[in-house]
């Protein structure tokens, strides 16, 4: 494993902590790693140095800042398979989903990389009344200021890599906090990224990490001299980061629970292997999995049997295993909780069609029907490989049921009509709606957010550059 210097990234060099804690691997419970755990204290020392670096990060030429991106990305590219390896270790997600998810990373900064050369204004009429008559107008982007960046577990050298890339080609200086179960990949990320700010001539200080708990991330958001916050993560905590940072700029990528529509114009077989691929990878633990299942009447039973048949193709086990698709939650309260929310669901009414339980301490891959609307399992985020099956009597009301949640992330259409997927277009209330895929398919360059509960503001580069930034207006009279 990589080796990377001891304590945490603040100011402009690696300051170590009184306390550590063990990371472990969800699979075994066995310690991948011992890691620095942050102060209150030291979250403000970041912010601090953060502060003090803004206007030099701001004035770094965009050559500058692009070295640095560019520099990111092919030294997580030479490392692509030391990444793969502790992301197994310390998330737990199958060997497949971590190589997508460094495979993803890469275009992440890559992409950002690009976005720096796109940064501009524009000209401005101010002549539309006669007081402007000889005035010249203009607008330009400035960088927001300090970023803090909040990950989540389930993805942490990704997500953070989308807090992180776009701040720099924003010019922002960033102050990145791991979640807690999954600091290792981060701390090597910040380790990469300020090797190629020195190269590049730029401060290291420009990113700095602090991990930590609840009262970590308070001190984070509610310092009044942060531009910007940005966070993934549960729907409960995103609405307290935004009271919290008020009336700071947050962008909040937030809980889920996905639906897929099965229309009667549906390719089965597809739309079977979508549910297989989109709702359980990762283990279930992805806010856009597949989690409501929302099929036709008229081809219900045949899309049934087909799903039902092929259940048993998700290899459940050791995720560093080639094969295996589902395996241990992230820790043994979320596996619990999960299961937990099934038997709640089943002593509601609802019908195990397959999987349930658990085996090894692995939640199976679980087809439910006749889940109630207010179940857990059907009108909250399950984070777990568990699939909602209704039956709907056409797409009307699949659209309907869609919409009744307080979520709007991403939702999917399996259909052979053009009219009925610009119609879902035009009705669902989602971030992203997906034609023939899985709900869950993402490209890492665009926009990328929801609505309602979801969250707000929008990740992919190009994007979250732009939110990154705010508008400086200059009126000049010659």
């Amino acid at each position: 494993m990589m080796r990377y210097p001891d304590g945490l990234p603040i100011g402009t060099g690696w300051v170590s902590t009184s306390d550590i804690e063990p990371v472990r691997f969800p699979f075994d419970g066995s310690v991948v790693a011992h890691a620095p755990v942050g102060t209150a204290e030291l979250a403000r020392r970041a912010l601090d140095e953060a502060v003090a670096i803004a206007p030099e990060v701001a004035a770094l030429p965009s050559r500058t800042r692009r070295a640095v991106l560019s520099g990111v990305r092919d030294r997580l590219a030479e490392r692509q398979d030391e990444l793969v390896e502790l992301l197994v270790a310390e998330t737990g997600k199958p060997l497949v989903d971590c190589r997508v998810e460094v495979a993803r990373t890469l275009v992440t900064w890559e992409a950002a990389a690009e976005e720096v050369a796109r940064l501009h204004g524009e000209t401005v009429p101010l002549d539309l009344l006669p007081s402007g008559d000889g005035l010249v107008g203009f607008w330009t982007r400035k960088p927001i200021g300090v970023v803090v960046g909040i990950a989540g577990f389930n993805y942490p050298l990704l997500l953070a890599s989308h807090k992180i890339a776009p701040s720099i080609a924003a010019g922002c200086p960033v102050v990145a906090k791991p979640a807690p179960a999954t600091p290792l990949t981060t701390l090597w990320l910040l380790h990469l990224v300020r090797e190629a700010a020195a190269e590049a001539g730029a401060p290291v200080s420009m990113v700095q990490l602090v991990t930590g708990d609840v009262e970590v991330g308070s001190t984070l958001v509610t310092d009044p001299r942060v531009g910007a916050v940005s966070f993934t993560g549960s729907a409960a905590v995103g609405h307290r980061i935004a009271r919290d940072a008020a009336p700071r700029k947050t962008l909040l990528e937030l809980g889920s629970n996905a639906a897929l529509v099965v229309a009667e114009d549906a390719d089965l077989d597809a739309a079977a292997d979508a549910v297989l691929r989109g709702g359980f990878y990762a283990s279930g633990q992805a806010c856009i999995s597949v989690q409501r299942l929302l099929v036709v009447d008229s081809v219900a039973d045949e899309f049934t049997g087909k799903l039902l048949a092929r259940l048993g193709e998700v290899v459940i086990g050791d995720p560093r295993e080639e094969t295996t698709r589902v395996s241990a939650l992230i820790d043994e309260r979320s596996t619990r909780r999960v299961l937990d929310w099934v038997e709640q669901a089943v002593g509601s009414g609802a019908k195990v069609l397959g999987g349930g339980g658990a085996e090894g301490g692995i939640v199976l891959p679980t087809v439910l029907a006749d889940v109630p609307e207010d179940a857990d399992c059907w009108a909250e985020e399950i984070f777990g490989p568990v699939v909602c099956l209704r039956r709907v009597s056409d797409v009307d009301e699949a659209f309907e049921l869609v919409n009744a949640s307080r979520y709007g992330l991403h939702a999917s259409v399996f259909s052979r009509s053009l009219n009925t997927a610009f119609r879902a277009l035009d009705r669902l209330e989602v971030g992203g709606v997906v034609i023939n895929e899985v709900p869950g398919f993402r490209s890492d360059t665009m926009p990328y957010g929801g609505v309602k509960d979801s969250g707000i503001g929008r990740e992919g580069p190009r994007f979250a550059v732009e939110e990154l930034t705010v508008t400086r207006m200059a009126v000049i009279r010659p």
